[in-house]
């Protein structure tokens, strides 16, 4: 398009922080983890829209346990693009909020939706393909979800399942694009073998790109709720105000569920760039410096007869391992944690019988 309209990225940094324990607490999730360098996961994400998303149009979402920390971690966004959520309320009212604030502030444009916690190295392919989604909504009128190519039958995600290639004049010959048949929640491992088989589906990775008449006009065929809390902030002249009054009056419902699953029309663009959601300690794993025996460690290191072992330290303290295999061994300032590879998934059952001030 000659002249498109103004962007704006809205990136999700709530959530909990249980699966990273003990590195991570309640007021610092994964996405304000230094997990992969001498940056967080956020600041990663803010980063990687530079030159794509002018700084002032870069809005966060978070909480209120969390939003001292998200402010300290981008001074260079303006005060006004960071504000907390009163209250936990899932994914659609999150993004309502955000449909809302950018309303308030055009309502012609272009919205980008992008959770903080993602993990892609390949900024370039990421900002082609977020253009080319841009492109697509705005030449369609359609919304649309970025698609990830699923590397194996992971029961773990959402699916979504493609049908025809959608060919829109002017896109970009190396972007594809495909009409969405339906949403897919999260299989059984043999269902998700089956989508992988039959090779129309891909994982859903919660990035949504849309414009503002789009996403109101199927907010209000399909959330009026929704739509009504949009459109009282987009007139309100107090807009924290108003989300402090009407935020938890809202249905705790996913994005997905509220309205991609019902909406007239969905693309789905599929991501040409690496990307990895850092689900568990495992995945960090794959990211650290490995020894001959398959130990993958950040710190200092001394092994024996030990094999296929992470271990992460926020400490200048040796490690040694004797005689064990499999194992993830973290240790922050205060607590270690010590559990089997094969249990990383439940991690955060044990954070709920921690004491108070190690949650």
């Amino acid at each position: 398009m000659a002249n498109p309209p103004p962007r704006y990225a809205l990136i999700l940094a709530g959530g909990s922080g249980q699966r990273f324990w003990p590195v991570s607490r309640d007021a610092l999730p994964k996405q304000l983890l230094k997990l992969f360098g001498d940056k967080t996961l956020l600041e990663l994400t803010v980063d990687r829209l530079k030159g794509l998303i002018p700084t002032e149009n870069i809005l966060v979402l978070t909480n209120a346990q969390q939003e001292a920390k998200v402010r300290e971690l981008l001074p260079q966004l303006p005060q006004g693009n960071i504000i907390a959520e009163p209250e936990k309320r899932d994914t659609a009212p999150a993004i309502a909020l955000g449909v809302g604030w950018v309303a308030a502030r055009d309502p012609s444009a272009t919205m980008i939706v992008l959770p903080a916690d993602h993990l892609i190295k390949d900024e370039a392919a990421f900002q082609k393909v977020l253009q080319g989604a841009a492109f697509a909504a705005e030449s369609s009128g359609a919304l649309v979800t970025i698609g990830i190519k699923p590397t194996w039958p992971c029961p773990s995600y959402g699916y979504v399942e493609r049908g025809r290639r959608s060919m829109l004049n002017g896109m970009a010959e190396d972007i594809s694009v495909y009409e969405v048949v339906r949403f897919r929640e999260k299989p059984n491992p043999d269902l998700a073998e089956h989508f992988i088989s039959v090779g129309n589906f891909t994982w859903n990775a919660g990035m949504f790109i849309w414009t503002l008449p789009a996403i109101f006009s199927e907010l209000s065929r399909h959330a009026p709720i929704l739509a009504d809390f949009v459109a009282e902030m987009r007139k309100s002249r107090d807009m924290c105000a108003t989300v402090k009054k009407q935020f938890g009056k809202l249905p705790k419902l996913s994005i997905d569920y509220a309205l991609m699953e019902k909406a007239s029309r969905v693309l789905n663009v599929e991501a040409t760039f690496d990307w990895d959601d850092v689900g568990n300690w495992t995945s960090v794993g794959r990211y650290l410096q490995q020894d001959k025996n398959g130990n993958q460690h950040n710190c200092k290191l001394a092994q024996f007869d030990a094999s296929g072992n992470i271990v992460f330290s926020q400490t200048d303290n040796h490690v040694a391992l004797l005689g064990v295999q499999d194992l993830i061994v973290v240790q922050s300032k205060d607590a270690i944690l010590i559990a089997s590879k094969s249990h990383a998934e439940s991690i955060k059952k044990l954070v709920d019988g921690l004491p108070q001030e190690l949650r």
